[in-house]
C-alpha cells in the first residue's frame, strides 16, 4: 500500500476539505501514471517545483487540483500543501497545460 493510500484511509474526512493554498478548488488523488510520471522526471533530475529548485525526493503520491495543471505532492504520507512546492505538470515529457 502506497503512503498515500494509507493517509487516505486512515483520514476519510480530510481529503474531502482539502484544497489548493492557491486558487482554492478541489483537490483530488493523482493518478498512479501521472505519480510514477512525476517519479521518473524525478530520477531524471528533470523536474522544477514552482519556487525552481529541482526536485530530488521521490514523491508517494500527488494532490492534482481542479484544473489538473498542478500536483501537490505527498511525501511520508503527508500531502505537501505549499505553492512553492508544488509541481507544474507541463513540464512532463509530452505534456501540455489542460492535457
Amino acid at each position: 500500500m502506497l503512503a498515500y493510500e494509507r493517509f487516505a484511509l486512515m483520514q476519510p474526512d480530510v481529503l474531502s476539505i482539502l484544497c489548493c493554498p492557491e486558487d482554492h478548488s478541489r483537490l483530488t488523488p493523482a493518478s498512479n501514471s501521472l505519480v510514477a510520471e512525476i517519479n521518473s522526471a524525478i530520477r531524471r533530475g528533470q523536474l522544477l517545483n514552482r519556487a525552481g529548485r529541482i526536485i530530488e525526493q521521490a514523491i508517494d503520491g500527488g494532490l492534482a487540483r481542479t484544473s489538473g495543471d498542478v500536483v501537490y505532492p505527498i511525501i511520508d504520507g503527508i500531502p505537501v500543501l505549499v505553492r512553492d512546492e508544488a509541481i507544474e505538470i507541463d513540464q512532463l515529457e509530452g505534456r501540455h497545460e489542460g492535457s
